[in-house]
């Protein structure tokens, strides 16, 4: 199957008010498509947020921490270090979103210090920076697919192929907790190509028109159980170049991990070997977290204040002019990829910061 992404095939007309045209299957999709086909902000939602002439971007501001008003009980802005120039300087605000990536939110909070907010802004509960968990890459696969070696492919496909999680989707079939997505992938392999680091003439010229056999390989998406011992927090005695603690990020893996990854490598094996590969290779690569993507949590949504920093809208219980929308805010990780929630969380919070800033409670 070919995978779902936010592309477009068919643009809408509020894609083309965007400037959004349709995906070209050109592959350059993290590189900020130039035609919008592929969503992220630099096609979409900044030239759209331009065209309202309300936009200001400032750049080479590195966030120091949010300013807390004790008489309003509100955040009054933010506080930033220029990077060239090193100045400080405090920018004034009815509304403060929070999206800096998961970790690097959770510092700016931890940062937010104050007399009522000692312990960073919002931390009440004392849960900012726990519960910080992550999605699990380590386990991969290799394999030869014998045959079809009279077929090629040819452009670009910006696609992977995936096969959705199978694991406790309705009952605990297994004795871990979660499941994983399957990244996988095909290609042929250069051949003799690979065997020269170059050359030239008619013989090099043979050895690029003969690619060879085909290969395949899997990866996983794991989900992780966010603990509190998995938390993250800020340096005592040491600072970045800006003069902010650095973070001390203290998250591993547990048991729940270690039989996930055997899981995935076993199951992942045994469908190679039904498919009629060879040479099948598996691989745990132990990396440490954090080395891949999808940080997520520190920063948790809840109903309760004593359990969580941030309510049903991502807005902090006790600083309600403060809504932080990216990974920080989640409370599990699930295996799928979590971008496009985030974008959706967002859009539901500045939906109901509108309405409360309209109704004059912020």
């Amino acid at each position: 199957m070919q995978a779902r992404w936010a592309h477009l095939t068919k643009p809408k007309e509020i894609h083309r008010q965007q400037g959004r045209g349709q995906c070209q299957a050109r592959n350059l999709c993290m590189r900020g498509c130039p035609f919008g086909g592929y969503f992220s902000s630099v096609s979409s939602t900044l030239p759209w947020a331009q065209k309202t002439g309300k936009l200001t971007i400032r750049p080479h501001s590195v966030v120091h921490s949010i300013l807390y008003n004790s008489q309003t009980q509100k955040a009054s802005g933010v506080r930033i270090i220029d990077a060239e120039t090193r100045q400080t300087i405090d920018f004034s605000a009815r509304i403060i979103f929070v999206n800096a990536s998961a970790l690097n939110s959770n510092l700016i909070l931890l940062n937010s210090r104050s007399s009522r907010f000692p312990s960073g802004l919002g931390n009440d509960s004392g849960l900012l920076g726990k519960y910080v968990a992550f999605h699990n890459y380590r386990a991969s696969l290799h394999a030869e697919m014998p045959g079809f070696t009279d077929r090629y492919y040819f452009g670009r496909n910006p696609t992977d192929a995936i096969i959705a999680n199978y694991r406790n989707l309705h009952t605990q079939d297994t004795d871990y907790l979660g499941g994983f997505t399957t990244f996988l992938g095909a290609y042929r392999s250069k051949g003799k190509l690979e065997a020269q680091s170059s050359g030239f003439g008619a013989e090099f010229k043979r050895a690029m028109t003969e690619p060879g056999p085909w290969q395949i390989y899997m990866y996983m998406q794991g989900e992780t159980i966010p603990k509190a011992s998995n938390h993250v927090r800020l340096s005592s005695d040491q600072t970045d170049p800006w003069g902010i603690p650095r973070l001390i990020t203290s998250v591993g893996y547990d048991e729940n991990d270690e039989k996930m990854t055997q899981d995935f490598l076993r199951e992942s094996e045994a469908m190679l070997e039904k498919a009629g590969c060879t040479n099948i290779e598996t691989y745990d690569n132990k990396q440490a977290p954090g080395l891949d993507i999808h940080e997520m949590g520190g920063v948790r949504m809840g109903r309760d204040p004593k359990t969580s920093v941030l309510n049903a809208h991502n807005q902090m219980h006790t600083v309600p002019n403060v809504f932080v929308t990216d990974g920080a805010c989640m409370t599990s990780t699930g295996n799928q990829s979590p971008s496009l929630l985030y974008m959706a969380l967002t859009a539901r919070a500045v939906h109901h910061a509108a309405q409360e800033l309209k109704a004059g409670h912020l």
